[in-house]
C-alpha cells in the first residue's frame, strides 16, 4: 500500500440515460446540489465502520446499519429532516436502512441511487478515513492562520536543555493514558482556556500542545492564540506519531491530569463578553433554546461541552454530552444534520463560547446558552426522544451458557449460535461451533440453517442483538435468546473456546477499518501513511466544500507575544 489514501477498486455501474430520480431515490447530481443548498440534510452512510472508513462522501455521517435504531435519533433528532442514506450501490443495505428509518417515523428519506459507486462515476470525490470534515478543517486552519508548530526533534532538544516549557496533551484522558509525550500534562482541548492559567501561570512559559496526530495539536494551539494567552504557544507537528517517527519513546499509563481547581478567573465574565463580541458569538436565553428544541420545522442540538464527570453530576434536561475538544475533532459523532442549529452549554459560558467559535468557523449555526447552569431549569421539556427507537426494540430472553448446553442436549430443533460481537473479537476467541455474523449479512449467515433452527445470538451489547432480531424475524427465523457471557462463563458450562486469527477474513470483517489501524502500535510505516493521508485532505476538497469553512474573520489576528 502506498502513501496517502488506500487504493481499492470501486465497481462503477453503467451511467444512467436519465438522471431524473425514481421515487424514493436521489441521484448523485441531485444530492450534490442538496448538500450545498443551505437547507437541513442528513447524509448517512449506513455501511459498517470498515466500509465507511475505506471510502465515503465528504459530508457523510457514519451510521452502521447494525446500530441504526440505537443512534439515528441522537444524530437526527428531527424526524421531518431530509435524510439520504447510501451504501456501496451493490447491496440492499441502504434500502433496508431507509425502510427502518421510515418505520421509526422519519418522513423524508431517500436512497442515493447507485451508492458510492455512482457518486464516483459522477466525478465527485470520495474520502478515506474517519472524522474527515473535522480533520480537514484542522488542515485548513493551519494553512490559513499559519499556526506555528515545532518538530519532535526541536521539542526533544528544548526539553533536554531544560527550557521553560510545558507540553499539554489535548486529547481525552483515556487516549492520553495509552501513550503520551514524556512529561506531558493531559488537558483536553475543550478545557484549555478554562484551565491553562493553572497549568502555565508564568506568561514566559512556552506551551506546546500535542495530540496523536495533527488536528487537535493545531486546534489546541490556535485556541490559546485566539483567546490572547500571553504565553508563546506552538503545536507539536504530527503529535505522538511524529515523536515516534523521530525515534523517541513515549510514556504509557501516565496520570498527570488537568488541575481540578481553576485559578485566575476573576476577569472571566468581562473576558467572555469581549470574546463573544469580537467573534460574533450568539447567546440565547433558556426560553429561546427551549422553543428551538420544540420547533418541529428545524433541527436543534443541545450539547454540554464540559468534562464527563461534570456532566454526570448534573446537566440540563435533554442535553447530550459532547466534550468540547472532541466535538471539534469529531463533529460527525454528534451532529448528523448539516445546517442544523447547535446550542452549547457549560457552567459559565467560557468553554461553550470557545467551542462555539470553532463550530461557527466550521459552518455551523451555533449559539451559546446564556446564564450557564443557572438557566438549565428554564429550558423546559425538549421534546427530543433520543432513545425512543432503541426502547421499542424487540425483547430477547437472556440465556446462560448452561441453558444453551441443555438446549443442545434436549433432542429438539437444532441450536445455532450466531456471534454478533465485533469481527476482531471473534478472531481472538469464540465458542467452538459458533458462526460470526453482522446484521447486514444475516440472511447469508442463516441461509443454510434448518427452517426450525433455534437461533441463539451472542453479543457483548444486548442492543446489537435486539437490532439483529428485527431482521431475523423478517427472514422468518426464530430467535431463542441472547447470551452475553464472557469466555469464562462459556468455559464453565463445558464449551470450548477457539481462536481463528484469519476468520472472519479481512474482506468479511466489514466492521473493522484495517487502513493504518496499527499506527499507534509500533507500525511506523502505518504512521507515515496516516500523516500523509491527513496532510493530503485539503487538496481533495472541491470549491463548494472548501467554501463551507470560514476560518479568517474579525478577532482572529495573531496576538503580540504569540509569535
Amino acid at each position: 500500500m502506498g502513501l496517502g489514501v488506500p487504493t481499492r477498486s470501486i465497481p462503477v455501474p453503467p451511467a444512467p440515460v436519465d438522471d431524473t430520480p425514481a421515487e424514493g431515490v436521489i441521484t448523485a447530481a441531485h444530492l450534490k446540489a442538496a448538500l450545498h443548498d443551505g437547507g437541513e440534510i442528513a447524509l448517512l452512510d449506513v455501511r459498517e465502520h470498515g466500509q465507511y472508513g475505506w471510502s465515503h462522501l465528504f459530508y457523510a455521517v457514519p451510521l452502521p446499519y447494525s446500530r441504526l435504531e440505537l443512534d439515528i435519533e441522537r444524530l437526527v433528532p428531527n424526524k421531518a429532516a431530509r435524510v439520504v442514506v447510501y451504501d456501496d450501490g451493490l447491496s440492499t443495505v441502504a434500502a433496508r436502512a431507509a425502510a427502518r428509518a421510515r418505520a421509526i417515523g422519519y418522513r423524508n428519506v431517500l436512497v442515493l441511487d447507485g451508492g458510492v459507486a455512482a457518486w464516483a462515476a459522477a466525478g465527485y470525490e470520495l474520502f478515506a478515513g474517519v472524522n474527515v470534515v473535522s480533520k480537514t478543517f484542522g488542515e485548513v486552519v493551519e494553512h490559513e492562520l499559519d499556526t506555528p508548530s515545532i518538530s519532535a526533534e526541536e521539542l526533544q532538544a528544548a526539553l533536554a536543555r531544560g527550557e521553560d516549557l510545558v507540553v499539554v496533551d489535548g486529547r481525552p484522558v483515556d487516549e492520553y493514558r495509552k501513550m503520551n509525550i514524556p512529561g506531558a500534562i493531559c488537558c483536553p482541548n475543550g478545557e484549555l482556556v478554562h484551565r491553562i492559567r493553572s497549568i502555565a501561570p508564568d506568561p514566559k512559559t512556552r506551551i506546546v500542545v500535542n495530540c496523536a496526530g495533527r488536528t487537535r495539536s493545531i486546534i489546541g494551539a490556535q485556541t490559546l492564540r485566539d483567546v490572547g494567552v500571553p504565553n508563546p504557544v506552538v503545536a507539536l507537528r504530527n503529535g505522538t506519531q511524529g515523536w515516534r517517527l523521530a525515534g523517541f519513546d513515549l510514556e504509557h499509563g501516565s496520570d498527570r491530569l488537568y488541575p481540578e481547581a481553576v485559578d485566575g478567573n476573576d476577569e472571566a465574565a468581562d473576558w467572555l463578553v469581549g470574546f463573544a463580541a469580537v467573534n460574533g458569538i450568539t447567546f440565547i436565553s433558556p426560553e429561546v433554546a427551549g422553543a428551538w428544541l420544540r420547533d418541529a420545522s428545524r433541527t436543534t442540538y443541545l450539547l454540554d461541552v464540559r468534562t464527563p464527570e461534570e456532566y454526570e453530576l448534573h446537566h440540563a434536561p435533554g442535553a447530550l454530552h459532547a466534550p468540547g475538544g472532541q466535538l471539534i475533532q469529531a463533529s460527525d459523532q454528534w451532529l448528523g444534520v448539516r445546517n442544523a442549529r447547535v446550542v452549547l452549554t457549560c457552567d459559565t459560558g467560557i468553554r461553550s463560547a470557545v467551542v462555539a467559535n470553532w463550530l461557527k468557523r466550521m459552518g455551523w449555526d451555533v449559539a451559546v446558552l446564556e446564564g450557564g447552569r443557572s438557566g438549565w431549569g428554564r429550558i423546559g421539556a425538549s421534546g427530543l426522544g433520543h432513545e425512543e427507537a432503541a426502547g421499542r426494540l424487540p425483547a430477547l430472553v437472556v440465556l446462560r451458557p448452561a441453558e444453551i448446553a441443555a438446549m443442545q442436549a434436549d433432542g429438539g430443533a437444532p441450536v445455532a449460535l450466531i456471534d454478533l460481537r465485533p469481527g476482531m473479537a471473534f478472531r481472538k476467541g469464540h465458542v467452538e461451533g459458533a458462526r460470526w455474523a453482522i446484521r447486514p449479512r444475516l440472511a447469508a449467515a442463516v441461509a443454510d440453517l434448518a427452517a426450525d433452527a433455534r437461533i441463539v445470538l451472542i453479543a457483548a451489547d444486548p442492543r446489537i442483538a435486539r437490532c439483529a432480531a428485527i431482521d431475523l424475524a423478517g427472514l422468518g427465523r426464530k430467535v431463542a435468546g441472547l447470551v452475553t457471557a464472557d469466555a469464562a462463563g462459556w468455559t464453565a458450562a463445558g464449551f470450548d473456546m477457539v481462536a481463528t486469527p484469519d476468520e472472519p477474513s479481512e474482506a468479511d470483517c466489514i466492521d473493522f477499518l484495517f487502513f493504518v489501524h496499527d499506527r499507534h502500535d509500533g507500525n511506523l510505516e502505518a504512521a507515515r501513511r496516516y500523516l500523509a493521508w491527513e496532510t493530503g485532505l485539503l487538496a481533495k476538497l472541491d470549491d463548494r466544500e472548501r467554501a463551507g469553512f470560514a476560518i479568517i474573520g474579525a478577532g482572529h489576528d495573531v496576538k503580540e507575544g504569540n509569535a
